[in-house]
């Protein structure tokens, strides 16, 4: 007659490797959540790359516009404005999960967007402005850039959604609770590429 300790080893064997087998399957993605969130800080640096370039070609293009449009100050300010507000939030690796100062973020580089949009408009309206080589200049690495800025928050966006699914599905909900609790699910845009876009302005 088995002993109740052999009876006992033979209760536990099964859930023992059972909880075994679930290790050794875990095990296999035990670096997938920091290797996801490498990427998508990675992602996230790029954008911001594309966002600095725009805010530092931006200066350039209110001056030579002031040159042959001084009368559309409301305009010129109003670029001005947007550019420091955009240049004021901050959102980096360490507050990248914070929701709050995300939306802050990109409702900023949206105003800015907006107010760049109504400025490069201003140029249908001045024959000499819209022909000068300085202002083509700065309105061609604008739109090069506008279009690196859509690239870049694609790919952000592509990251976040593997790291925070990492987060949340089997094997990487075991490393999140044990090995990477200080890991957090990442913000990612909510406003899109089209609310993005410079508005259309037209001149009579």
């Amino acid at each position: 007659m088995p002993s109740s300790s052999s009876l006992l080893l033979r209760r536990l064997r099964g859930p023992a490797l059972a909880a075994l087998l679930a290790l050794n399957v875990a095990a296999c993605g035990v670096n997938t959540i920091p290797t996801e969130e490498e990427k998508a800080k990675a992602a996230w640096s790029e954008v911001l790359n594309q966002y600095q370039r725009r805010a530092e070609l931006i200066p350039n293009l209110v001056e030579t516009v002031k040159g042959y449009a001084q009368q559309e100050k409301d305009v010129l300010t109003q670029v001005t404005q947007a550019r420091a507000a955009a240049t004021s939030v901050k959102v980096d690796a360490a507050t990248i999960t914070d929701p709050a100062q995300f939306q802050r973020f990109q409702e900023a580089q949206a105003q800015l967007s907006g107010a760049l949009g109504r400025l490069i408009a201003v140029s249908e309206a001045y024959p000499d402005l819209k022909s000068n080589q300085n202002f083509l200049a700065l309105q061609s690495q604008i739109e090069g850039t506008e279009n690196r800025i859509a690239v870049a928050r694609r790919d952000y966006i592509e990251a976040v959604r593997a790291y925070n699914t990492e987060l949340r599905t089997f094997p990487g909900v075991l490393w999140a609770s044990t090995l990477y609790r200080s890991s957090k699910p990442m913000a990612t845009f909510t406003i899109t590429d089209e609310q993005m876009k410079a508005p259309q302005v037209k001149f009579n």
